[in-house]
């Protein structure tokens, strides 16, 4: 029997709930109960229990009612054993449909009871054991290379890993920002609590807030980001897409250490480290009046910036060797190794999108095997030809202009190059530059750049 495990007992009969309890507090388990729909809620949200006992009929909200709200709600649904003393097979069925582990006659036997409670908590396991092997198998959870900034940047990264500090991380589209994120969380002492990340680019400006700060509507409570990662660590990705409302509402959250929910009144306590990632630079995002610059210096105690994969070419013979033995190992792509020469042309080339541009193209080259070796040819063919030469071939920009004026003409003319030659596939055009196709829809619109314009006949 699996001690220390959290069990919610909901029955409107006190005395079903007290007695199961004692039955269950003799195993070894921790029980809270709840008489109503409406206790379950806030039990559910306070106690967060690994397994829910749920009796089908009570006053007000009804169990299958409460189960398919729970199943159907943005957060990780509770395992639940359906109780009912009218069972039948039709309800039997119509539960476990809606989501529930298995369903219980009333009255309870003591042996079904600890056999159905045992069954259903090693599945919560096995779920859970499934998810944290899946999250071991995510690629590259620290930065790889010997070149000296990669080597000073994880040990300025591992002593701010030990404060409470809130970090900003910077950097181009793929260089690994999230990976330095994760690192941070990995050696901090909330290393045993959630990281929750949050994409604030792939996200409608309209739900912003709901996901950031969850929702209290008609006392059905959902719980937002900042309570996920209550303990732990929040990563606001792309935080320069937040418009100045959300930015007014995240610093009085970060002012006050509490925020309100969506919809609610009842204050809600702030228990999480942020990291804030951007592409942009906040200074001229500030400066632009897009950025709220009271919001920037909070986020900036401690600023960490991710070099492009150009300034560290040293590194990328480590980083094909990482993702040759993770691609050939994990996803089961055939064997292959890279030729003197094709190595040397992977080391001269600027890789715009970075680390995740060269993961892309690895994949792709173990995907499309033409042999064991990787030719020349091979490479230069899934760069498109865009070799250290000819990229140092195009036109110098103009240095009379201000900096945001050059990155927007650099991004225009890096954005058409690559559209014409994808021939106007924007997800095609995603994966090159490595960036999320909503936040890629957003560039193209702002600069002014119609795809269908580049689309073959």
């Amino acid at each position: 029997m699996m001690k220390n495990k959290r069990i919610l007992i909901t029955d409107d009969e006190p005395e079903i709930c007290r007695l199961v309890q004692e039955i269950l507090e003799d195993e070894g388990f921790t029980i809270a109960t709840a008489y109503n729909a409406k206790q379950a809620r806030k039990v559910r949200h306070d106690f967060k229990p690994d397994l829910v006992l749920l009796d089908i009929w009570m006053p007000g909200t009804d169990g299958i009612s409460l189960l398919k709200e729970w199943m159907d709600s943005e957060d990780a649904p509770p395992a639940v054993v359906m109780m009912s003393g009218h069972g039948s097979v039709e309800t039997a069925v119509e539960a476990i449909r809606y989501g529930a582990y298995d369903f219980l006659e009333k009255p309870l036997s003591t042996a079904k009871l600890m056999v159905t409670v045992q069954r259903a908590l090693q599945n919560v396991q096995l779920r859970n054991e499934n998810v944290q092997l899946r999250q071991q198998l995510q690629p590259l959870n620290e930065l790889i290379g010997d070149s000296h900034g990669i080597q000073q940047l994880r040990e300025q990264i591992k002593l701010v890993a030990n404060t409470e500090s809130w970090v900003l991380i910077s950097g181009e589209p793929g260089s690994g920002k999230e990976i330095a994120a994760r690192m941070i969380h990995k050696f901090s002492p909330r290393a045993e609590a959630e990281l929750v990340t949050i994409n604030l680019a792939a996200i409608p400006a309209e739900n912003i807030a709901v996901q950031m700060f969850g929702s209290d509507k008609n006392g059905l409570v959902t719980a937002g980001s900042f309570e996920q990662a209550k303990g732990g660590t929040l990563l606001l990705d792309e935080i320069a897409d937040m418009d100045l409302g959300i930015q007014a509402k995240l610093i009085g959250a970060l002012r006050e250490n509490r925020f309100l929910r969506v919809g609610g009144n009842t204050p809600v306590e702030l228990d999480v480290r942020v990291i804030a990632a951007t592409t942009h630079d906040l200074e001229e995002e500030v400066t632009a009046g897009h950025f709220r610059e009271d919001l920037y210096y909070r986020l900036n105690v401690v600023p960490i910036r991710i070099p492009p994969l150009r300034e560290h070419p040293e590194d990328v013979s480590m980083l094909i060797e990482y993702y040759l033995d993770y691609m050939t190992r994990v996803e089961h792509l055939p064997a292959r190794h890279f030729s003197t020469p094709s190595l040397s042309v992977l080391r001269q080339y600027s890789w715009p999108g970075n680390v995740r541009e060269l993961k892309n193209l690895i994949q792709r080259l173990l995907i499309l095997k033409r042999g064991v070796e990787v030719t020349v040819e091979e490479v230069q063919s899934a760069l498109g030809k865009r070799t250290a030469t000819e990229v140092s071939s195009e036109p110098a920009p103009d240095y009379n202009q201000p900096l945001r004026d050059a990155r927007d003409q650099f991004e225009h003319s890096y954005l058409l190059h690559h559209l014409k030659k994808v021939g106007g596939n924007v997800s095609e055009l995603a994966q090159i530059v490595g960036m999320e196709r909503t936040h890629l829809y957003r560039k193209l619109k702002a600069l002014d750049i119609n795809p269908k314009n580049s689309r073959k006949n």
